[in-house]
């Protein structure tokens, strides 16, 4: 939780920061260590329940490949992704030095028949008229129908009738799984275009991008040189098509030495989280482990927390490949993409994840919902909708399920809390009260007590939004409920332990005050 301006934060000594650093590490540790010795300690139960793999990594251990995500996009990165994201580099950098004029127009081509190869021409034939739909309706210059035809389009992705049509266009679900990844991720792509058609001719809106002048197929040209960039096309990160304009059209830069090194160091380092991820699930069964609420029972305490620490660990390094790839390709094109997500560990506020996690997401959301809402300019009352807005149509694009719709909400409830608070706690009373009382350092060390409670709701949220309801339903119940009754009964032993000291206290002072007169 952050206060800008308002608390000043200084250094805490060298000894005290040291302390805090081997206490998170040595408690991450010790905890993956204890969840590793669950996973062993189980692993056949597991094994019949969610066929392990056959380590390839750590060939002592057995591979958990229940994380579908992971192992979705490992699979199709070893059958055609990688090859064709290396295909795209080469072909951007021999346009880039023949065909400078046209590179735009070869990368627009390629991603086409990039998006051909393996969605087939009806895959392609849908995006198309999704990106045509789109345009038209932008033309009416309308921000509010652009919105309502674009949620209309992303709510196709729920029709079981359209569902079973398009899968049965493929031999297997993985091609059409990514035939409605390719979907999703276009409509944020379109209504990026369209709302910054629409504002190109509002003199009150600053900073708009328009697309390319011209009629209506010069700029479904625009779009689809857009929707189609390959690097980002069926996974991300998000780019706004301001950005992606105005990058994609300044003149690239020769790829020198400097530049070369740049891109070896970053293979090198999206190799490295690549190894710690697998090695993760080698070592600790921790998708398998979440989707057994048994198992989840049975976990000790620090296993439990070991869980809860790896499961969001994966998810961040898993973004850091998965984000990690295409940001390489999106720099070696001349473009700048968002800054690959932040550690979860060093995340303690709602606001700070949203941030800095997926930062692409953050910035569309930004530009395109929360200020034209208003935000915070308008009063609280539509920053307070803009935010729940946001959030909301957050949970509706990834599929608007019920363990969405609580992640959405409490994320909702958090950011609120967190400026609530800090707005209370940066008012010149309690700020001129702070600093008459409390020193410096004592103020950063009341700030970090305050922010560890926001820190308990944001892991409960994250694991929700990573296993849904009833894992959080566990957690909520192992860590706040049993701990507070554990608590609870302790304080009654304790004072019963207290009265019934003081009582067979009261007797002996009794009887030796009685005793002389007994006498």
């Amino acid at each position: 939780m952050a206060f800008p301006g308002k608390l000043s934060v200084v250094s805490l000594p060298l000894w005290e920061i040291a302390v805090y650093w081997f206490l998170s590490l040595s408690s991450h540790l010790y905890s993956f260590y204890e969840l590793h010795r669950f996973s062993k300690e189980h692993e056949e139960g597991l094994d019949r329940e969610f066929q392990l793999e056959r380590g390839f990594l750590i060939w002592a251990f057995k591979k958990d490949s229940t994380d579908f995500e992971w192992s979705f996009w490992s699979d199709w990165a070893k059958r055609s992704l990688l090859w064709s994201l290396m295909g795209h580099a080469a072909v951007s950098q021999l346009a880039r030095v023949f065909l400078p004029q046209c590179r735009f127009a070869v990368l627009t081509l390629y991603g086409v028949l990039a998006a051909y190869s393996v969605l087939s021409i009806k895959g392609v034939a849908v995006l198309m008229v999704q990106l045509s739909l789109s345009l038209a309706v932008a033309h009416l210059r309308s921000p509010i129908l652009c919105w309502c035809s674009s949620l209309l389009m992303l709510s196709t992705l729920h029709f079981s009738s359209l569902q079973d049509i398009q899968r049965g266009w493929y031999d297997s679900d993985e091609r059409y799984y990514l035939l409605l990844f390719s979907v999703a991720l276009c409509g944020l792509r379109c209504i990026s275009f369209s709302l910054e058609l629409c504002w190109s001719q509002s003199s009150d809106r600053q900073q708009c991008c328009p697309p390319q002048a011209g009629g209506f197929l010069r700029q479904l040209y625009s779009l689809a040189a857009y929707c189609f960039y390959h690097p980002a096309f069926y996974n991300g990160p998000v780019l706004t098509y301001r950005d992606f304009r105005q990058q994609m059209l300044r003149p690239v830069a020769s790829v020198g030495g400097a530049a070369a090194w740049c891109v070896l160091t970053g293979v090198g380092r999206v190799f490295a989280w690549w190894c710690l991820a697998e090695t993760l699930i080698h070592c600790m069964h921790m998708h398998a482990i979440q989707n057994n609420e048994t198992y989840l029972e049975m976990l000790p305490p620090w296993a439990l927390g070991g869980l809860a620490l790896a499961l969001v660990q994966f998810f961040y390094v898993k973004y850091l490949v998965l984000f990690g790839v295409p940001c390489l390709l999106i720099r070696l094109d001349g473009l700048d993409p968002p800054e690959l997500p932040r550690c979860v560990s060093i995340m303690y506020s709602f606001t700070g994840m949203w941030r800095h996690f997926d930062v692409g997401l953050y910035k569309w959301l930004i530009r395109y919902i929360y200020i034209p809402l208003g935000g915070s300019r308008h009063g609280r009352f539509w920053k307070v909708l803009s935010i729940a807005l946001a959030f909301g149509f957050v949970c509706f694009w990834h599929g608007g399920h019920d363990y969405l719709q609580l992640w959405a909400v409490l994320n909702w409830a958090g950011v609120l809390a967190e400026n609530g608070l800090g707005a209370l706690l940066s008012s010149p009373p309690l700020r001129r009260l702070a600093e008459r009382f409390l020193s410096p350092p004592m103020r950063r060390r009341g700030l970090a007590f305050i922010s560890a409670f926001s820190t308990s709701m944001l892991i409960l949220s994250n694991l929700i939004f990573l296993g849904g309801i009833h894992v959080g339903r566990v957690f909520w119940k192992r860590v706040f409920i049993q701990v507070r009754s554990v608590l609870e009964s302790s304080k009654r032993r304790e004072e019963g332990w207290t009265a019934h000291t003081h009582t067979h206290t009261h007797t002996h002072t009794g009887q030796r005050l009685h005793s002389p007169s007994m006498n």
